[in-house]
């Protein structure tokens, strides 16, 4: 596994031409919205249906952002461009022995509740190593989250065919300036935007990540 690791991104590194992207997103409304829906969830032997992860939305409004600007869920081929139909989100999950990235399919028209048990089911299974090949093969981009263990900041490695992967730090207080000018603290999360610039340039990145932080901010947009 770690050869094959080491063979792709090298690979990545060498002939893909990465560039980075980097906002901060305000987290407070998501948090709240999480922990109302969460409380909503029906209880069945002692377990709620569902319990969502910010990690869970963040892969929504990822993929509903791909969505809002379908030119940035594309490949680079030598032949040609590949525009994807669908947003289908790869998660980056550790495994013994090296990484693999189960993928939440059509991830855009799923709900919160569903890319949560789907996102829970996909983990365990890779980490018994017993996902089937479609279910880690192919998708269109991906998401790393390293927020859990403390990191702030830092870029991924494309993974081709994917033209974009979403680099998650930790949620954070942080003090900020209100849109009236006074100072305010808040939770604060540092998200990096990776790209193919072949596929997916400056403007068209920063498109595709303003409108993530745009869900991101503003969470009800993710329940239409």
């Amino acid at each position: 596994m770690r050869k094959t690791i080491a063979r792709r991104l090298t690979e990545s590194k060498q002939t893909v031409p990465h560039f980075y992207l980097t906002v901060d997103c305000n987290l407070d409304a998501l948090l709240a919205l999480r922990e109302q829906i969460n409380a909503a969830a029906p209880v069945s032997d002692g377990k709620p249906a569902y319990k969502l992860s910010v990690n869970d939305m963040v892969i929504k409004a990822w993929a509903m952002a791909l969505r809002a600007v379908p030119d940035a869920n594309a490949s680079w081929t030598e032949n040609s461009m590949l525009k994807h139909k669908h947003a289908d989100v790869g998660v980056a999950v550790s495994i013994p022995g090296g990484l693999i990235t189960p993928i939440i399919r059509d991830a855009c028209h799923k709900t919160l509740s569903t890319i949560s048990n789907e996102m829970k089911d996909l983990a365990a299974r890779a980490k018994n190593r017993k996902l089937k090949p479609e279910e880690y093969q192919g998708g269109s981009t991906a998401v790393s989250n390293l927020g859990m263990f403390g990191v702030k900041d830092f870029c991924a490695v494309i993974n081709p065919p994917h033209a974009t992967i979403l680099a998650v730090g930790a949620g954070e207080k942080r003090p900020i300036v209100k849109a009236d000018g006074s100072l305010g603290v808040a939770t604060v999360m540092s998200v990096t935007l990776s790209t193919d610039h072949r596929a997916v340039d400056g403007a068209l990145g920063a498109e595709a990540i303003s409108a993530f932080k745009k869900y991101i901010e503003n969470p009800m947009g993710m329940l239409v």
